[in-house]
């Protein structure tokens, strides 16, 4: 029996929030030693792991892992194998975790790994959340992306998007996320310039029908960790 191949994939983001040298190398040794070996032999064949650039001055410091599959099945399995038996009350090992379930794009149903040629240790990301004041606004933002030509507009300028999704469920709603990757902050910070600078963004952001559609925008700029698969 031929199955159908699926149209679309979904994403997990899993976010951990610490604090101290001692919860991020516990998260460290658990992530390499226990959760991504278990996910591997899951199925997940790539798996990112990255931690903000301004995590050395934060109080709040992060560690994010995202999650690919085209079987939600797959993304609802437990986020920790093991990790429950670690930590404890005066010791936790993080002090919050949050997950985001997302649905890819139309104009990109399947994530895009970085080209290997960029190491990882000089690769730069950049996690995009777009928050709208109403469903309907919000609804209007992903036809910007999709109908509209923004995804196609990144995509021209090469921006090298690693995905770009609705959030399903999240702490933040409605909204939608992305990720782009470059070389450098300062390539980073060139793309930005010249899809400011594009006649086609000056067309869309002039556009009546695509006004006062996003109400807040979150940015982070990351970098994977020695242990990420990219």
């Amino acid at each position: 029996m031929a199955f159908a191949k699926p149209k679309h994939e979904y994403y997990k983001l899993i976010v951990y929030h610490f604090s101290s040298t001692q919860q991020e190398q516990t998260l460290d040794q658990f992530l390499t030693e226990t959760y991504l070996p278990q996910l591997h032999q899951s199925g997940f064949a790539k798996i990112g792991v990255f931690k903000p650039i301004a995590n050395d001055t934060a109080k709040d410091k992060q560690l994010i892992i995202l999650l690919n599959h085209n079987n939600l099945e797959k993304l609802s399995q437990p986020v920790q194998w093991g990790l429950t038996e670690l930590g404890s009350y005066n010791q936790p090992i993080y002090n919050r975790y949050e997950q985001f379930l997302l649905s890819a794009f139309s104009d990109m149903p399947f994530m895009k790994i970085p080209d290997a040629a960029i190491s990882k240790t000089d690769r730069i990301f950049e996690l995009r959340s777009y928050e709208s004041p109403t469903e309907a606004t919000y609804r209007n933002k992903v036809h910007m992306f999709n109908e509209g030509g923004e995804v196609k507009l990144f995509d021209q300028l090469g921006f090298n998007a690693v995905f770009y999704a609705d959030v399903l469920f999240g702490s933040k709603m409605p909204n939608l996320m992305y990720m782009t990757s470059f070389s450098s902050i300062e390539s980073r910070n060139e793309h930005w310039k010249q899809f400011g600078e594009s006649a086609t963004w000056k067309r869309l952001s002039s556009m009546d029908f695509y006004k006062n559609n996003m109400s807040a925008l979150h940015s982070q700029l990351l970098k994977s960790t020695t242990y990420s698969d990219y």
